[in-house]
């Protein structure tokens, strides 16, 4: 015994030499050991501003954080103070011969506790820092990620004991869990306080599930099995199916319908473990899990027919073809990681339908960089057996296809009419359509081209497809027409009655959970919110009882003033579109001779006629670059002021010293359409002219009659379309603009709009 004790003591002396070499709090507030309170207080706050996680970006700034504040409190209470420079300890609870055990019975009622659990531990263990939750954290990782993954969060306090009796099963529970894809969560409650109240949760110790967005408490005993089945509880049910004999046909042939490829999982167990469970959660919106019991005696003709190996687990994963699957994993001891590098590899059909705009955001991502460019060949298609053939033909085009850089999708165009209506202008489809896009910006701007001659699936539109296909990767000017796409509709989002049945199924069971557990704190929003209700319905009824008979007569509403709009006045913009202002003898001045430096104001020439179609298009070609708070937008009437734009043409040549238009020539030219990017700080300019990339028929004509200087006859229809291209290539101007390669004219001064001042001016 006495050995024992010797060995003990030594064995006892040697952790405290090693836990004091390791950790020092002098050595991490950088004070000596005669420090007094007053220096020891100053480094605290000095290191806490310095290393606080929501200052610091370092990954390293969590962990410093803690023990800075495990050291202060170490070196701020003289006990614990004089204990670690006797013996090297760092808890009040521990002492220097013996370990002296305590009896604590105010238990959190929730929580039940074995004999095993009364030993005593420290109150934080500094592995479990990277756990720590941060309120800004939270709400930005955490609480998106729970719609991927659930939460465990264990709510904890650093001199809680009922938390230290409950670590051991929580350290087993974590090991367990989180190799499997659970995320794990610690917050402190003294620490931080504000998310614990965002939780609901006042007490601990407490343990959370929280998966998509929703808080969970657990209200069990905190043994192991309770809370792996805590966790599984908190997942949606059906997210895997169990598929037999008599259901597999029908699960794979689900794809159309649903939109998604279908893995099956082939195991020993009766059902599906959760590790298969959590997968199928994470790649809910993308693909269809089915689990077999290989054991089971209705899964053998299942296993014959695909030639399964029942020695060890096997998924399948297949698309459009239900008789042999596309790809096949097998592995005796399957993990996450496998499972999840498996499904990310294969979540999309081969040619999949655009369903909602989170698909097309996945399929065809906007372009980034030159070198990552995503072409996505659509084919506008109709969902009636008169376009079976056609879609299969696609379908075999595109399981052809070994690029990278090429996506193929099909969309049903009375489903998405929005999106065709951008692409095809308006124009029905009497046959399906062969669309290639490759999306430029977040606003939704693509440019496209539409394969001529349509699909009908023959040979001849397979060869004309992958020959302009290959035309595409030589030369990505290609894509000669751009567009800006709307949203897509979501075509299976759930009706609004039953969003509005689940919502409510929800708040019965949290307020049902909250009445069975006595939660009252937690259920003060949801009594506030129903009480408040049902104020307001009653003294709505009670109001009305005892109002006069003459009060609740509706009055007749007064005719209102219409205002007189006159053609001047701009007209606000629609929702996609920027706010253009009119540069008048007014707006002159200050937007452009005053305009501050740096700034740069883009005016647009238009005349009476020409208005309307060059303001939607000019407006359209400018939004992607409305958020740059130096750029002006405006446009000048030419029929107002029609000596401004070959006065200031004038003053440019002069300048350079190069010929000039005669005033013959000046009265007769078109200058509508013309874009101007003025600096009135640095007086220069930078000029866009109209350039023709429409398919106008009189296109030819027009240019010969320009040349020779007569004014040529033209239909209304032609001069609609000549409008509506002379912005095509304005897009292309701006992004050189900004980019500071377009060519500068300079001005000595800035004319202005007034005809006398400018004809003053040059006779000077």
């Amino acid at each position: 015994k006495c050995n024992d004790r010797l060995s003990l003591s030594f064995v006892c002396a040697c952790d405290r030499i090693k836990t004091t070499a390791e950790y020092d709090p002098y050595k991490i507030l950088g004070v000596s050991r005669s420090a007094s309170q007053a220096e020891i207080k100053k480094a605290y706050k000095n290191l806490a501003k310095e290393w606080h996680p929501d200052k610091n970006k370092d990954p390293a700034a969590e962990d410093m954080f803690i023990k800075i504040s495990k050291s202060y409190e170490i070196l701020s209470n003289e006990e614990r103070r004089s204990n670690f420079d006797r013996y090297g300890q760092m808890d009040e609870n521990q002492h220097t011969g013996h370990s002296q055990h305590h009896s604590y019975h105010g238990f959190h009622n929730s929580f039940f506790f074995d004999e095993s659990f009364f030993h005593f531990q420290r109150s934080r263990d500094f592995a479990d820092s990277k756990y720590l939750f941060h309120h800004a954290q939270f709400t930005s990782e955490v609480l998106p990620d729970s719609f991927k993954r659930p939460y465990l969060i264990k709510v904890t306090s650093e001199w809680c004991f009922a938390c230290v009796h409950i670590e051991p099963v929580w350290k087993e529970v974590v090991q367990e869990l989180e190799p499997l894809g659970v995320g794990i969560g610690i917050v402190d409650l003294g620490y931080e306080r504000r998310l614990a109240s965002h939780l609901g949760a006042h007490r601990a110790p407490s343990i959370i599930g929280l998966v998509k967005g929703r808080v969970t408490f657990f209200h069990q005993a905190v043994v192991r099995e309770h809370l792996r089945q805590f966790v599984e509880d908190l997942l949606p049910t059906k997210l895997v199916e169990k598929i037999t004999d008599d259901n597999y046909v029908s699960f794979l042939a689900g794809w159309q319908s649903e939109n998604k490829p279908s893995v099956i999982i082939f195991d020993q167990p009766p059902v599906a473990p959760l590790l298969y469970k959590l997968t199928a959660f994470s790649f809910r919106d993308f693909v269809r899990f089915g689990y077999v019991d290989q054991a089971g005696k209705h899964s053998t003709r299942l296993l014959k027919q695909f030639n399964v190996n029942t020695y060890a687990p096997t998924m399948m994963l297949f698309k459009e073809d239900t008789e042999k699957p596309v790809d096949i994993i097998q592995a005796r001891g399957m993990k996450r990681q496998i499972l999840d590098e498996f499904v990310s590899n294969n979540k999309f059909l081969q040619v999949p339908r655009l369903v909602n705009q989170q698909l097309f955001d996945e399929l065809c991502p906007v372009k980034q960089f030159h070198r990552r460019r995503k072409y996505c060949v659509l084919l506008i298609t109709g969902d009636n057996q008169d376009f079976s053939t056609g879609n299969k033909a696609f379908l075999d085009f595109a399981s052809a296809n070994k690029k990278e850089v090429l996506r193929f999708a099909y969309v049903y165009q009375h489903h998405q009419q929005p999106l065709c209506q951008a692409l095809l202008h308006n124009q029905a489809v009497l046959s399906p359509q062969v669309v290639i896009l490759e999306r430029r910006s977040q606003a939704g701007k693509a440019l496209y081209r539409s394969v001529s001659g349509g699909w009908n699936g023959s040979e001849e539109d397979k060869y004309r497809l992958h020959e302009q296909l290959e035309l595409l990767q030589k030369d990505p000017t290609y894509l000669s027409s751009d567009a800006t796409l709307p949203e897509l509709n979501n075509e299976m989002a759930p009706i609004f009655i039953i969003q509005w049945m689940n919502a409510a199924y929800d708040y019965i069971l949290q307020v049902y959970d909250d009445l069975l557990y006595s939660n009252w704190r937690e259920m003060m929003p949801i009594l506030s919110l129903i009480f408040s209700a049902l104020f307001i319905l009653f003294g709505t009824v009670i109001i009305q009882a005892f109002s006069e008979p003459g009060e609740s007569k509706p009055q007749k509403p007064k005719p209102k003033e219409q205002m007189p709009q006159s053609d001047d006045m701009a007209r606000p913009p629609r929702k996609d579109f920027v706010e253009v202002t009119e540069l008048t003898d007014v707006t002159y001045t200050s937007n452009l001779v005053k305009l501050r430096p740096g700034h740069i104001n883009i005016v647009l020439v238009l005349t009476n006629a020409s208005k309307t179609a060059l303001l939607r298009k000019f407006a359209k070609e400018v939004f992607s670059f409305s958020g740059t708070q130096t750029l002006h937008f405006s446009f000048l009437n030419a029929d107002k002021h029609r000596h401004w734009m070959p006065s200031l043409l004038r003053l440019t040549s002069d300048t350079m010293q190069g010929s000039g238009h005669s005033d013959e020539d000046e009265s007769t030219l078109d200058y509508s359409g013309h874009v101007l990017a003025l600096n009135g700080y640095k007086k220069y300019f930078c000029l866009f002219k109209p350039v023709f990339t429409g398919d106008d028929p009189d296109s030819s004509s027009r240019s010969h009659s320009r040349e020779d200087g007569a004014v040529p006859t033209r239909s209304k229809r032609a001069m609609s379309i000549e409008v509506h291209h002379k912005l095509d290539r304005l897009g292309l101007w701006m992004e050189r603009l900004m980019e500071g390669t377009l060519p500068r004219l300079w001005v000595p001064v800035w004319p202005s709009l007034n005809e006398s001042t400018i004809n003053s001016s040059t006779e000077s």
